[in-house]
Protein backbone atom coordinates (compact mmCIF):
# COMPACT_ATOMS: atom_id res chain seq x y z
CA UNK A 1 0.00 0.00 0.00
CA UNK A 2 2.53 2.40 0.78
CA UNK A 3 4.60 1.65 -2.74
CA UNK A 4 0.80 2.99 -4.52
CA UNK A 5 1.25 5.72 -2.34
CA UNK A 6 4.72 7.02 -3.16
CA UNK A 7 3.67 6.48 -6.87
CA UNK A 8 0.60 8.42 -6.59
CA UNK A 9 1.96 11.46 -4.44
CA UNK A 10 -1.35 13.76 -6.18
CA UNK A 11 -3.51 11.62 -3.88
CA UNK A 12 -2.46 13.25 -0.60
CA UNK A 13 -0.02 16.81 -2.34
CA UNK A 14 -1.11 19.44 -4.55
CA UNK A 15 2.38 20.18 -4.86
CA UNK A 16 2.96 16.74 -6.22
CA UNK A 17 4.51 18.27 -9.51
CA UNK A 18 7.16 20.38 -7.80
CA UNK A 19 8.90 17.40 -6.16
CA UNK A 20 8.62 14.58 -9.22
CA UNK A 21 11.36 13.64 -10.50
CA UNK A 22 10.32 13.52 -14.42
CA UNK A 23 8.58 16.50 -14.57
CA UNK A 24 11.36 18.40 -12.85
CA UNK A 25 13.92 17.36 -14.95
CA UNK A 26 11.84 18.08 -18.32
CA UNK A 27 11.10 21.45 -16.70
CA UNK A 28 15.05 21.93 -16.44
CA UNK A 29 16.15 21.33 -19.81
CA UNK A 30 16.84 23.14 -22.61
CA UNK A 31 15.47 21.56 -25.06
CA UNK A 32 11.87 20.84 -24.05
CA UNK A 33 8.62 19.02 -25.46
CA UNK A 34 5.40 17.97 -24.97
CA UNK A 35 5.67 14.36 -26.90
CA UNK A 36 3.58 14.33 -30.17
CA UNK A 37 2.24 10.97 -28.86
CA UNK A 38 0.71 12.08 -25.69
CA UNK A 39 -2.09 14.00 -27.40
CA UNK A 40 -2.59 10.48 -29.59
CA UNK A 41 -3.85 8.63 -26.11
CA UNK A 42 -7.37 7.82 -26.44
CA UNK A 43 -8.93 9.43 -22.99
CA UNK A 44 -12.76 8.02 -23.44
CA UNK A 45 -13.93 5.32 -21.42
CA UNK A 46 -14.27 2.54 -22.49
CA UNK A 47 -10.12 2.44 -23.90
CA UNK A 48 -7.50 -0.05 -23.26
CA UNK A 49 -4.70 1.74 -24.72
CA UNK A 50 -0.95 0.22 -25.57
CA UNK A 51 2.04 2.17 -25.53
CA UNK A 52 5.64 1.02 -26.48
CA UNK A 53 9.01 2.33 -27.28
CA UNK A 54 12.53 2.24 -26.41
CA UNK A 55 13.83 2.84 -22.96
CA UNK A 56 15.10 6.59 -22.65
CA UNK A 57 12.51 8.07 -25.02
CA UNK A 58 10.69 9.76 -21.92
CA UNK A 59 7.69 7.66 -22.23
CA UNK A 60 7.01 7.93 -18.25
CA UNK A 61 7.98 11.71 -18.33
CA UNK A 62 4.91 12.10 -20.99
CA UNK A 63 2.29 10.39 -18.95
CA UNK A 64 3.51 12.05 -16.07
CA UNK A 65 2.89 15.56 -18.34
CA UNK A 66 -0.66 13.74 -19.48
CA UNK A 67 -1.46 13.63 -15.77
CA UNK A 68 -0.54 16.83 -14.68
CA UNK A 69 -2.86 18.03 -17.40
CA UNK A 70 -6.06 15.00 -16.29
CA UNK A 71 -5.76 16.33 -12.60
CA UNK A 72 -6.68 19.65 -13.71
CA UNK A 73 -9.83 18.45 -14.16
CA UNK A 74 -10.53 15.25 -12.40
CA UNK A 75 -10.35 13.91 -8.42
CA UNK A 76 -7.24 13.32 -8.07
CA UNK A 77 -8.01 9.80 -7.20
CA UNK A 78 -9.55 9.09 -10.56
CA UNK A 79 -5.76 8.90 -11.28
CA UNK A 80 -3.63 5.23 -10.87
CA UNK A 81 0.17 5.80 -11.61
CA UNK A 82 2.20 2.68 -10.92
CA UNK A 83 5.80 1.62 -12.40
CA UNK A 84 6.20 -2.50 -12.06
CA UNK A 85 9.99 -2.11 -12.97
CA UNK A 86 10.62 -4.02 -9.50
CA UNK A 87 7.81 -6.02 -9.42
CA UNK A 88 8.31 -9.75 -11.02
CA UNK A 89 5.46 -11.98 -9.91
CA UNK A 90 1.80 -11.50 -11.09
CA UNK A 91 0.37 -12.31 -8.06
CA UNK A 92 1.72 -9.37 -6.42
CA UNK A 93 0.64 -7.25 -10.24
CA UNK A 94 -3.01 -8.51 -9.55
CA UNK A 95 -2.73 -7.24 -5.83
CA UNK A 96 -1.72 -3.82 -6.76
CA UNK A 97 -4.15 -3.44 -9.22
CA UNK A 98 -7.29 -4.72 -6.64
CA UNK A 99 -5.85 -2.41 -3.98
CA UNK A 100 -6.49 0.90 -6.28
CA UNK A 101 -9.83 -0.91 -7.39
CA UNK A 102 -11.27 -0.65 -3.70
CA UNK A 103 -9.09 3.05 -3.20
CA UNK A 104 -11.30 4.07 -6.56
CA UNK A 105 -14.45 2.31 -4.56
CA UNK A 106 -14.11 4.32 -1.20
CA UNK A 107 -13.16 7.63 -3.17
CA UNK A 108 -16.27 7.09 -5.25
CA UNK A 109 -14.66 7.66 -8.23
CA UNK A 110 -16.83 7.10 -11.58
CA UNK A 111 -14.06 7.20 -14.36
CA UNK A 112 -10.40 6.17 -13.08
CA UNK A 113 -7.74 6.56 -15.78
CA UNK A 114 -5.09 3.76 -14.85
CA UNK A 115 -1.26 4.27 -16.24
CA UNK A 116 0.66 0.64 -15.49
CA UNK A 117 4.20 1.63 -16.45
CA UNK A 118 6.92 -1.21 -17.39
CA UNK A 119 4.24 -4.24 -17.12
CA UNK A 120 6.85 -6.00 -19.27
CA UNK A 121 8.76 -6.54 -16.29
CA UNK A 122 5.71 -8.93 -15.34
CA UNK A 123 5.42 -11.69 -16.51
CA UNK A 124 1.92 -12.77 -17.96
CA UNK A 125 0.39 -9.29 -16.68
CA UNK A 126 -1.77 -9.32 -19.66
CA UNK A 127 -3.96 -12.34 -18.04
CA UNK A 128 -5.29 -10.13 -14.98
CA UNK A 129 -6.19 -6.92 -17.26
CA UNK A 130 -7.59 -9.35 -19.94
CA UNK A 131 -9.71 -10.97 -17.18
CA UNK A 132 -10.26 -7.58 -15.16
CA UNK A 133 -11.62 -6.28 -19.07
CA UNK A 134 -13.89 -9.80 -19.70
CA UNK A 135 -15.79 -9.05 -16.14
CA UNK A 136 -16.44 -5.10 -16.76
CA UNK A 137 -14.75 -3.92 -14.32
CA UNK A 138 -13.19 -1.30 -16.65
CA UNK A 139 -15.87 -0.55 -18.69
CA UNK A 140 -15.69 3.52 -17.07
CA UNK A 141 -12.14 3.32 -17.29
CA UNK A 142 -9.11 4.37 -19.18
CA UNK A 143 -6.55 1.63 -18.81
CA UNK A 144 -2.91 2.79 -20.64
CA UNK A 145 -0.50 0.20 -20.60
CA UNK A 146 3.45 1.06 -21.21
CA UNK A 147 6.54 -0.66 -21.90
CA UNK A 148 9.91 -1.10 -23.24
CA UNK A 149 9.90 -2.36 -26.82
CA UNK A 150 10.51 -5.63 -26.32
CA UNK A 151 7.75 -9.07 -27.38
CA UNK A 152 6.30 -8.84 -23.98
CA UNK A 153 4.08 -5.51 -24.44
CA UNK A 154 4.54 -5.34 -28.42
CA UNK A 155 2.99 -8.47 -29.10
CA UNK A 156 0.43 -7.86 -25.95
CA UNK A 157 -2.13 -5.98 -28.20
CA UNK A 158 -2.76 -9.74 -30.22
CA UNK A 159 -3.67 -11.00 -27.08
CA UNK A 160 -6.60 -8.26 -26.15
CA UNK A 161 -8.93 -8.96 -29.78
CA UNK A 162 -12.04 -6.89 -29.44
CA UNK A 163 -11.04 -5.56 -26.01
CA UNK A 164 -9.72 -2.23 -26.74
CA UNK A 165 -12.69 -0.75 -26.96
CA UNK A 166 -11.48 3.21 -28.23
CA UNK A 167 -7.82 2.27 -27.56
CA UNK A 168 -4.96 2.91 -29.32
CA UNK A 169 -2.09 1.23 -29.87
CA UNK A 170 0.96 4.01 -30.12
CA UNK A 171 4.23 3.27 -31.36
CA UNK A 172 7.14 5.73 -29.40
CA UNK A 173 10.18 6.41 -31.65
CA UNK A 174 12.95 8.34 -31.31
CA UNK A 175 12.50 12.27 -33.37
CA UNK A 176 12.85 11.96 -37.12
CA UNK A 177 14.52 15.58 -38.66
CA UNK A 178 11.47 17.11 -39.29
CA UNK A 179 10.06 16.79 -35.64
CA UNK A 180 13.96 17.65 -34.24
CA UNK A 181 13.37 20.85 -36.39
CA UNK A 182 10.01 22.16 -34.98
CA UNK A 183 11.22 21.25 -31.13
CA UNK A 184 14.28 22.94 -31.82
CA UNK A 185 11.48 25.99 -32.47
CA UNK A 186 11.47 26.16 -36.66
CA UNK A 187 9.09 26.29 -39.09
CA UNK A 188 9.42 23.24 -41.42
CA UNK A 189 7.92 25.35 -44.54
CA UNK A 190 10.04 28.08 -43.71
CA UNK A 191 13.21 26.12 -42.64
CA UNK A 192 13.64 25.23 -46.47
CA UNK A 193 14.89 28.46 -47.28
CA UNK A 194 17.44 28.58 -44.96
CA UNK A 195 20.12 26.89 -46.11
CA UNK A 196 22.78 28.02 -42.89
CA UNK A 197 20.25 27.06 -40.59
CA UNK A 198 19.32 23.67 -42.25
CA UNK A 199 22.74 22.78 -42.19
CA UNK A 200 23.24 23.38 -38.55
CA UNK A 201 19.97 21.71 -37.44
CA UNK A 202 21.36 18.75 -39.53
CA UNK A 203 24.96 18.75 -38.28
CA UNK A 204 23.14 18.79 -34.78
CA UNK A 205 20.72 15.52 -35.68
CA UNK A 206 23.01 13.76 -37.17
CA UNK A 207 25.18 13.42 -33.78
CA UNK A 208 22.05 13.48 -31.02
CA UNK A 209 19.09 11.85 -33.04
CA UNK A 210 16.02 12.10 -31.56
CA UNK A 211 16.80 10.99 -27.92
CA UNK A 212 16.13 13.79 -24.73
CA UNK A 213 18.94 13.12 -23.29
CA UNK A 214 21.09 13.40 -26.06
CA UNK A 215 19.47 16.43 -27.68
CA UNK A 216 20.02 17.95 -24.50
CA UNK A 217 23.95 17.09 -23.75
CA UNK A 218 23.50 15.05 -21.00
CA UNK A 219 26.88 13.30 -20.13
CA UNK A 220 25.33 10.14 -19.56
CA UNK A 221 23.08 9.85 -22.66
CA UNK A 222 25.28 6.96 -23.74
CA UNK A 223 26.08 4.89 -20.97
CA UNK A 224 22.28 5.31 -19.88
CA UNK A 225 21.07 3.98 -23.17
CA UNK A 226 23.48 1.29 -23.26
CA UNK A 227 22.86 0.36 -19.81
CA UNK A 228 18.80 0.17 -20.63
CA UNK A 229 19.26 -2.04 -23.30
CA UNK A 230 21.11 -4.67 -21.35
CA UNK A 231 18.93 -4.68 -19.08
CA UNK A 232 16.09 -5.30 -21.42
CA UNK A 233 18.81 -7.70 -22.86
CA UNK A 234 18.60 -9.45 -20.19
CA UNK A 235 15.33 -9.72 -19.00
CA UNK A 236 14.67 -11.78 -22.20
CA UNK A 237 17.39 -14.37 -21.36
CA UNK A 238 20.48 -12.77 -24.29
CA UNK A 239 23.77 -12.62 -23.34
CA UNK A 240 25.24 -9.20 -23.15
CA UNK A 241 29.02 -10.84 -24.68
CA UNK A 242 26.98 -12.05 -27.78
CA UNK A 243 24.54 -9.47 -27.88
CA UNK A 244 27.68 -6.78 -28.06
CA UNK A 245 29.51 -9.00 -30.69
CA UNK A 246 26.57 -8.98 -33.25
CA UNK A 247 26.53 -5.00 -32.98
CA UNK A 248 30.32 -4.91 -33.11
CA UNK A 249 30.28 -6.90 -36.53
CA UNK A 250 27.09 -4.78 -38.30
CA UNK A 251 28.51 -1.30 -37.03
CA UNK A 252 31.88 -2.58 -38.83
CA UNK A 253 29.99 -4.05 -42.21
CA UNK A 254 26.81 -2.21 -42.91
CA UNK A 255 26.13 -0.32 -45.09
CA UNK A 256 26.39 -3.80 -46.65
CA UNK A 257 24.00 -6.38 -46.90
CA UNK A 258 24.29 -8.81 -44.73
CA UNK A 259 23.92 -12.70 -43.91
CA UNK A 260 23.26 -14.49 -40.57
CA UNK A 261 25.97 -17.10 -41.60
CA UNK A 262 28.22 -14.43 -42.77
CA UNK A 263 27.77 -13.00 -38.95
CA UNK A 264 27.66 -15.87 -37.32
CA UNK A 265 31.47 -16.66 -38.74
CA UNK A 266 32.84 -13.65 -37.70
CA UNK A 267 32.01 -14.06 -33.67
CA UNK A 268 31.88 -17.98 -34.22
CA UNK A 269 28.23 -18.77 -33.13
CA UNK A 270 25.64 -20.82 -34.95
CA UNK A 271 23.53 -18.40 -37.55
CA UNK A 272 20.26 -19.14 -35.84
CA UNK A 273 21.49 -17.40 -32.98
CA UNK A 274 22.50 -14.20 -34.89
CA UNK A 275 18.99 -14.35 -36.46
CA UNK A 276 17.27 -14.61 -32.85
CA UNK A 277 19.56 -11.87 -31.37
CA UNK A 278 18.78 -9.21 -34.58
CA UNK A 279 14.74 -10.17 -34.60
CA UNK A 280 15.26 -9.40 -30.68
CA UNK A 281 16.76 -5.87 -32.24
CA UNK A 282 14.03 -5.68 -34.48
CA UNK A 283 11.38 -6.62 -31.94
CA UNK A 284 13.39 -3.18 -29.60
CA UNK A 285 12.84 -0.85 -32.32
CA UNK A 286 16.75 -0.71 -32.02
CA UNK A 287 17.25 -1.73 -35.33
CA UNK A 288 15.28 -2.73 -38.74
CA UNK A 289 15.85 -5.56 -42.04
CA UNK A 290 15.17 -5.23 -45.42
CA UNK A 291 15.13 -7.43 -48.05
CA UNK A 292 16.39 -7.57 -51.51
CA UNK A 293 13.36 -7.01 -53.99
CA UNK A 294 12.59 -6.19 -58.02
CA UNK A 295 9.51 -6.36 -60.30
CA UNK A 296 9.06 -10.12 -59.30
CA UNK A 297 10.42 -11.30 -55.70
CA UNK A 298 11.64 -10.91 -52.97
CA UNK A 299 14.69 -12.59 -51.23
CA UNK A 300 15.46 -12.68 -47.75
CA UNK A 301 18.56 -14.46 -47.59
CA UNK A 302 20.75 -11.28 -47.84
CA UNK A 303 19.41 -7.99 -45.73
CA UNK A 304 20.23 -4.29 -44.78
CA UNK A 305 20.76 -3.89 -41.23
CA UNK A 306 20.15 -0.34 -39.98
CA UNK A 307 20.05 1.28 -36.24
CA UNK A 308 16.54 3.27 -36.51
CA UNK A 309 18.14 6.57 -35.01
CA UNK A 310 21.69 8.32 -35.73
CA UNK A 311 22.30 8.37 -31.58
CA UNK A 312 21.67 4.84 -31.62
CA UNK A 313 24.96 4.23 -34.05
CA UNK A 314 26.79 6.80 -31.89
CA UNK A 315 25.92 5.08 -28.86
CA UNK A 316 26.64 1.22 -30.04
CA UNK A 317 30.20 2.32 -31.95
CA UNK A 318 31.01 4.34 -28.37
CA UNK A 319 30.18 0.94 -26.57
CA UNK A 320 32.17 -1.26 -28.33
CA UNK A 321 34.75 0.65 -29.95
CA UNK A 322 34.00 0.19 -33.29
CA UNK A 323 34.05 3.00 -36.18
CA UNK A 324 30.90 2.98 -39.08
CA UNK A 325 31.20 4.30 -42.33
CA UNK A 326 29.50 7.85 -43.05
CA UNK A 327 27.77 6.42 -45.39
CA UNK A 328 25.85 3.84 -43.68
CA UNK A 329 25.05 6.67 -40.65
CA UNK A 330 23.05 8.54 -43.94
CA UNK A 331 21.42 5.53 -46.30
CA UNK A 332 20.31 4.25 -42.31
CA UNK A 333 18.63 7.76 -41.98
CA UNK A 334 16.94 7.87 -44.84
CA UNK A 335 15.81 4.09 -44.68
CA UNK A 336 14.22 5.14 -41.26
CA UNK A 337 12.02 8.06 -42.39
CA UNK A 338 10.89 6.51 -45.30
CA UNK A 339 9.72 3.29 -43.53
CA UNK A 340 7.67 5.58 -41.19
CA UNK A 341 6.54 7.54 -44.14
CA UNK A 342 5.25 4.24 -46.13
CA UNK A 343 5.35 1.14 -43.72
CA UNK A 344 7.72 -0.84 -45.42
CA UNK A 345 11.08 -0.33 -47.90
CA UNK A 346 13.27 -2.61 -49.84
CA UNK A 347 16.65 -2.56 -51.73
CA UNK A 348 17.86 -4.05 -54.82
CA UNK A 349 21.50 -4.94 -56.42
CA UNK A 350 23.00 -6.45 -59.33
CA UNK A 351 25.19 -4.57 -61.13
CA UNK A 352 24.43 -1.17 -59.22
CA UNK A 353 22.43 -1.04 -56.45
CA UNK A 354 19.68 1.51 -54.71
CA UNK A 355 19.53 1.78 -51.09
CA UNK A 356 16.01 2.04 -50.37
CA UNK A 357 12.91 1.39 -52.45
CA UNK A 358 9.42 2.32 -51.40
CA UNK A 359 6.56 2.67 -53.31
CA UNK A 360 7.44 4.27 -56.24
CA UNK A 361 10.41 5.94 -54.91
CA UNK A 362 13.99 4.60 -55.69
CA UNK A 363 16.89 6.73 -53.13
CA UNK A 364 20.32 5.67 -53.53
CA UNK A 365 22.11 7.78 -50.66
CA UNK A 366 25.85 9.02 -51.57
CA UNK A 367 28.07 10.19 -49.05
CA UNK A 368 30.45 11.59 -52.15
CA UNK A 369 29.64 11.84 -55.67
CA UNK A 370 28.45 9.20 -57.34
CA UNK A 371 30.90 6.85 -59.36
CA UNK A 372 28.39 5.64 -61.44
CA UNK A 373 25.03 6.68 -63.81
CA UNK A 374 21.61 4.82 -62.76
CA UNK A 375 18.55 3.88 -64.18
CA UNK A 376 15.91 6.30 -65.06
CA UNK A 377 13.94 6.90 -61.99
CA UNK A 378 16.52 6.55 -59.30
CA UNK A 379 17.00 10.03 -56.98
CA UNK A 380 20.70 10.34 -56.24
CA UNK A 381 20.78 11.61 -52.50
CA UNK A 382 24.08 13.47 -51.68
CA UNK A 383 24.60 14.48 -48.13
CA UNK A 384 23.66 18.14 -48.14
CA UNK A 385 20.65 17.33 -50.21
CA UNK A 386 19.23 14.63 -47.44
CA UNK A 387 17.70 17.17 -44.78
CA UNK A 388 15.45 19.18 -47.01
CA UNK A 389 14.37 15.46 -48.46
CA UNK A 390 13.57 14.44 -45.01
CA UNK A 391 11.41 17.49 -44.77
CA UNK A 392 9.57 17.05 -48.15
CA UNK A 393 8.65 13.65 -47.42
CA UNK A 394 7.19 14.50 -44.08
CA UNK A 395 4.25 16.31 -45.91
Amino acid sequence: MEWISLQNPWWSDENWEEKDKHLRDWKNQKVKWIPKWVKQISLEPFSLNFIYGIRQLGKTTGIKLLIREILKKKNPFAVFFFDFELVSSVKEFRKIIENYLEIKKREKVDTSFLFLDEVSSVKEWWKIIKFLVDRGVFENDVVTVLGSSTLNIIKAPERFPGRKGKGKEIEVLPLSFPEFVEINGYNLRKVLYREDLIKELWEKYKKTGGFPKSINQHKDANESFISAMLSEARKHDKSTEIFEGIIEVILRKIPSALSYHSIAKDIEISHKTVREYIEFFEDSLIAKRIYWKNKYSIKRKEKKIFFRDPFIYHSFSFWTGTKFLESALFEGIVQEHLLRKFGEIYYFKNSYEIDCIARDLKIEVKAGKPHRKYPKGVRILEEEEIPKFLIEISK
